[in-house]
């Protein structure tokens, strides 16, 4: 485990983060991400990170979002888990929302690279299962699950042929 993470786990485990890092970090992530054309993000040097563009759910314009995420190796080169956990926050985060009602219609810029997926609501056991490396992989998801009544969604990034 990199130095300070136990702090940081820590740290954004408390309400007080969830209520100022929703305005901070993704707008500190969308300009460093834009100043350097896609070649870093900032929240990235704790946990993997990517970028989500969807259409919105209601509006139909291209929402862009940076996320972290749980790439996993095990279903593949071209797989990744996003945790819809909105730091702990009641509501479900808008982009899942977007993924939703358009999951055929998404991309990622990961590691600098723009990548078409389909997105797919993880649900029963599969859920189960992804959600127990969820916690193993970022333990803090456990406190936030544990602040809302909502299950928290999670879901499966795969990459789809463009053409």
């Amino acid at each position: 485990m990199a130095p300070g993470v136990r702090l940081i786990q820590k740290v954004s485990s408390t309400r007080t983060f969830a209520r100022i890092a929703p305005h901070v970090i993704p707008a500190m992530d969308r300009t460093v991400h834009r100043l350097t054309r896609g070649k870093v993000l900032l929240s990235a040097q704790m946990l993997p990170g990517l970028i989500l563009t969807v259409r919105g759910a209601r509006s139909g314009q291209l929402r862009t979002t940076p996320l972290a995420c749980m790439p996993t190796p095990e279903h593949g080169d071209g797989t990744w888990v996003l945790i819809g956990s909105n730091f702990g926050r009641t509501g479900h985060p808008a982009w899942t929302e977007n993924l939703l009602a358009h999951p055929d219609d998404a991309v990622i810029n990961w590691k600098g690279r723009d990548i078409a997926v389909r997105a797919r609501l993880l649900e029963g056991a599969e859920r189960e299962e992804v959600w127990r490396a969820a916690l193993a992989f970022w333990p803090p998801y456990a406190t936030y699950q544990a602040r809302v009544e909502r299950e928290i969604r999670l879901f499966r990034l795969e990459r789809r042929a463009t053409s």
